[in-house]
């Protein structure tokens, strides 16, 4: 488990009209409570003991109990139609991400003294919400069974670990984005919208730390472990030691700057100067600090960095940055592809960064240099890269951006990387996202997105649009991939 995203503790509070009979609420919490622990343990989830709320003074000795728990999310549990002013300043008052669920009726033989009509009280639940500007997570359909709540619960889970993440979050960034490279380039309003904090550096400051280090003593152990992790795919031994170095670098300015936060994600300087002056490139370090949980973005790109932050806590493992790079030529696709899997040509695509994977999501894995750089800089200056294909499996590639404009959108496809080599350098794979063309131009290209994507490592799409939702981002600004017969607002229906 890493260290560097939140352990979420639901707290659970069951709610009561006054005229409907508290029973209700209390045996049908009990009965959630009790799916839950069956299905899912006890671990993460506290019943509130102290009472049914039914009033405004009920809430508040709720809202203490729960916070004296260490609960950092909430579940509104309307066990019958629920008192819509209480149990939404109940939501409003907890600093915390928070739910709505309620109880489906049990038995055709109990409407009479056994209703509870939480199917009409979460109506007005919602629209009293919406009074209040309070932002809930309400599951697709929201009204169920003590089983079903259960699993409704749970799959609030990772949305909760990344809302509760962000907000106690400091990017740490090092110099303005690389010449060339405006795509990157968003504005941080939107940062301190979401709660996080973001301390900006200069990559001098970074070069005079990374200089300080050189005779650390903790070198030669850090030297060990990348050997061990490396394996025969060593092919640079010699640069080592200054990738040491820059890792513990990292590693102490996180714990010197990241002050009053819990959690840390750094968007990172690689070129052009870097090679030069630091004498490598950072990538295969990158990869071993976002293989621990701490995301670490290529050409300062602090959204990106966001990005895989929030995908490191939906998923609760490695994720990577990688560019949305390059075609899959048609000889390849003919030979490799057509007739083995059910995609066409551009559904498909390769998604590569020059070495910044971690080496658990790699086929296989070796130290190289930086053929791009290299063109045009001495090869001994661009080692530092893992090299490897991508393993192959589910994938879900997104991206929270903010405009240019200081707009929050973002996207999310579900795909998977083929067991297709590559023939090809860098960290690389070879993705299949279904309408990945129309995809391609009327979300990325149509929503001015950068090259860059977050990937994490299985489906978590459903969890990562509603991180999207909960956070504020408006769903007309998520994208998807949207299958035929579904028009993206810019398409030509004459096409």
């Amino acid at each position: 488990m890493f260290q560097n995203i939140p352990k979420v503790k639901l707290g659970i509070v069951a709610v009561s009209r006054d005229c409907f009979p508290e029973s209700l609420s209390v045996n049908r919490r009990k009965a959630l409570v009790e799916a839950y622990k069956a299905k899912y343990g006890e671990t993460d989830i506290y019943e509130c003991p102290v009472c049914i709320v039914e009033s405004e003074i009920h809430m508040v000795q709720a809202l203490e109990d729960v916070k004296k728990a260490g609960c950092n999310a909430l579940v509104v549990y309307l066990g019958n139609f629920g008192p819509e002013i209480s149990e939404t300043l109940l939501a409003k008052h907890f600093d915390g991400p928070k739910m709505f669920v309620a109880a489906a009726e049990e038995s055709g033989d109990s409407l009479v003294g056994g209703r509870g009509d939480a199917y009409c009280g979460m109506l007005n639940a919602s629209y009293n919400l919406k009074l209040r500007n309070v932002r809930a997570y309400i599951p697709e359909y929201p009204v169920g069974t003590a089983e079903e709540c259960a699993d409704m619960i749970h799959e609030f889970l990772p949305v909760a670990r990344a809302a509760v993440g962000l907000s106690s979050l400091k990017i740490i960034s090092f110099g303005p984005r690389p010449l060339n490279f405006l795509a990157c380039n968003a504005p941080i309003k939107q940062l301190y919208n979401l709660g996080v904090e973001i301390e900006e550096n200069s990559e001098l400051d970074l070069f005079e730390s990374f200089n300080k280090h050189e005779k650390d003593a903790r070198i030669p152990e850090v030297v060990a472990d990348m050997e061990k992790e490396l394996g025969t795919g060593n092919q640079k031994p010699e640069i080592l030691p200054k990738l040491a170095q820059y890792e513990l670098t990292l590693l102490d300015w996180v714990e010197q700057h990241k002050g009053y936060r819990e959690y840390v994600a750094i968007a990172g300087k690689c070129w052009p100067a870097f090679q030069t002056q630091f004498g490598f490139v950072p990538c295969y370090v990158n990869s071993r600090l976002t293989g621990r949980g701490i995301p670490v973005s290529c050409e300062v790109d602090v959204y990106g960095a966001l990005s895989e932050f929030i995908g490191t806590c939906v998923s609760e493992d490695v994720v990577t940055l990688l560019d949305i790079n390059n075609t899959v030529p048609a000889d390849m696709y003919k030979e490799s592809i057509q007739g083995k899997f059910n995609y066409t040509q551009k559904d498909t695509f390769m998604g590569f960064h020059c070495g910044n994977t971690c080496s658990s999501k790699l086929s296989s894995c070796s130290m190289k240099y930086q053929m791009i750089m290299a063109r045009t800089l001495p090869e001994e200056v661009t080692q530092g890269t893992l090299e490897g294909d991508i393993i192959p499996g589910d994938i879900t590639f997104f991206r929270l951006q903010s405009t240019a404009d200081a707009k929050l959108r973002a996207y999310v496809a579900q795909g998977e990387v083929l067991p297709v080599a590559t023939k090809s350098f860098g960290g690389i794979g070879i993705f299949a996202i279904p309408e990945m063309g129309r995809f391609y131009r009327h979300v990325l290209i149509e929503g001015n997105y950068p090259h860059h994507g977050a990937v994490a490592f299985g489906h978590f799409g459903k969890s990562l649009y509603e991180v999207f939702k909960l956070i504020g981002v408006d769903t007309a600004e998520i994208g998807f991939n949207q299958p035929k017969g579904m028009l993206y607002p810019s398409e030509n229906p004459f096409a």
